[in-house]
């Protein structure tokens, strides 16, 4: 009974937490279409500016892929009213620092700067969005940038093709484009036109396909102001058309996978999943964290601690129209693939026929209520979820709700979802092996 009265505690705990933590913020729009969000929070004096582009991998035609990750680099070689290679140097001179990141359904920018310098991170990003030089020189020169990382992240680095999904998309989708990786093809950039990157970014780039946060320490008025200053005036882009593409049913398929560079092999199951959009795929995180989330968990537990893999992963990738889920096992000694698979084959079948146990399911509910709390610790991140929940999911209010979908999944969602979305007619097992030397 003490243990019962122990956990009620500790979750009454952890929601007094949540509910003190709430993200307050407010949203509008310009009149050229562009959102915007605005949380203040001046309890530190810095504060990160963002613009959130509807473009990704999946916008890019056939033959030009790539598109949206160069843009990414091209974008950050300057502007009219920014010398070429100065724009890193500018936000470091002021005490920011900034990247940027592209997805299969966005682009994401960001600075974060020392609170006096908002006036500069909006002009920054309205340089960005108005007056950026998209010149031969500059793209020959991110060209190359690009090969570079494609050699770095993907082609020299052991499971590259994994974490970066070049070996792994073209089996599980062959209608829709998230078939392609988002470096794309070099050849598609090197065969592409100076025309067709400034028509692309004409398509794309445009305040009604974007969404602008500023978080940190301002104050409203002052920065709506500046806002309207320095966006306000760029002109709207032609709507961009979405077409919605459904993939048939997954070839359930055994394939195999070659790396030069890697030492052990590894046994993947890799499976198709709904919109990120969806609650299954909330489900499907839960799922995670019970296989492979610490030691603990229960792949980790059969797999790692019995010596029969030096490693295993389950995750959740899901995406704005649909998702993936793999797992996999890394194996240790005499260990074989096909002994990895039957492992794994056994702990789905156990989610997809017993429910788990009311103690592993507080667990999971307290491991959910923790990692909440620490994805809203800071500015850059919650303007990262303020821009995807409203992009992505269409609900911006989810940065404070989302934890609500995870509290109503139930024992019986996670073994429906099991038996759903984890079984062998929606996947591909793959053998990912080390090339052998010619």
């Amino acid at each position: 009974m003490r243990k019962i009265y122990l956990i009620s505690f500790l979750t009454l705990l952890a929601s007094a937490a949540i509910m003190a933590q709430q993200v307050e913020f407010e949203e509008y729009d310009l009149s050229n279409g562009l959102h915007v969000i605005l949380h203040q929070d001046n309890s530190a004096p810095v504060v990160t500016t963002s613009v959130m582009y509807h473009v990704g991998a999946k916008d890019e035609v056939t033959g030009r892929t790539g598109f949206a990750h160069f843009f990414e680099h091209l974008l950050f070689e300057g502007t009219e009213n920014i010398p070429k290679g100065e724009f890193f140097k500018i936000v470091s001179a002021n005490g920011g620092s900034n990247n940027a990141n592209t997805t299969q359904d966005r682009t994401y920018y960001y600075e974060t700067f020392p609170s006096n310098n908002l006036e500069l991170g909006l002009w920054l990003e309205s340089e960005r969005m108005l007056h950026p030089v998209i010149n031969q020189d500059g793209v020959d020169t991110q060209n190359e940038v690009v090969k570079e990382e494609k050699r770095a992240r993907i082609d020299n680095a052991p499971y590259g093709k994994i974490i970066y999904r070049t070996g792994i998309n073209q089996h599980i989708f062959k209608k829709h484009p998230y078939k392609n990786s988002v470096i794309g093809s070099m050849e598609d950039l090197d065969a592409a036109q100076l025309e067709e990157f400034r028509a692309f970014h004409k398509k794309f780039y445009a305040p009604n396909n974007a969404v602008l946060v500023v978080a940190g320490d301002f104050e409203k008025a002052a920065a709506k102001k500046m806002i309207q200053d320095y966006f306000g005036d760029i002109p709207a882009g032609n709507p961009v058309e979405r077409v919605s593409i459904v993939e048939d049913a997954v070839e359930a398929k055994k394939v195999t996978e070659y790396d030069s560079n890697i030492q052990l092999p590894i046994k993947l199951f890799i499976f198709r999943t709904p919109s990120s959009k969806d609650k299954d795929a909330y489900a499907l995180d839960m799922v995670s964290s019970i296989l492979t989330s610490g030691k603990s968990s229960r792949m980790y537990k059969k797999l790692v601690e019995e010596k029969k893999a030096l490693q295993v992963l389950a995750f959740n990738d899901s995406q704005e129209d649909y998702g993936t889920y793999i797992m996999g096992a890394l194996p240790m000694g005499e260990t074989s693939l096909d002994d990895l698979a039957v492992e794994m084959e056994n702990e789905i079948t156990k989610l997809q026929t017993e429910l788990i146990s009311e103690k592993e399911y507080q667990k999971l509910q307290n491991q959910f209520e923790n990692n909440f709390v620490n994805s809203n610790s800071g500015v850059e991140n919650i303007a990262g979820t303020l821009a995807a929940n409203y992009m992505l999911k269409g609900n911006t209010k989810l940065i404070n709700d989302e934890i609500n979908i995870y509290r109503s999944i139930t024992r019986e969602d996670i073994k429906r979802v099991a038996n759903e979305l984890l079984n062998a007619n929606n996947r591909v097992e793959m053998d990912y092996l080390k090339a052998k030397s010619e």
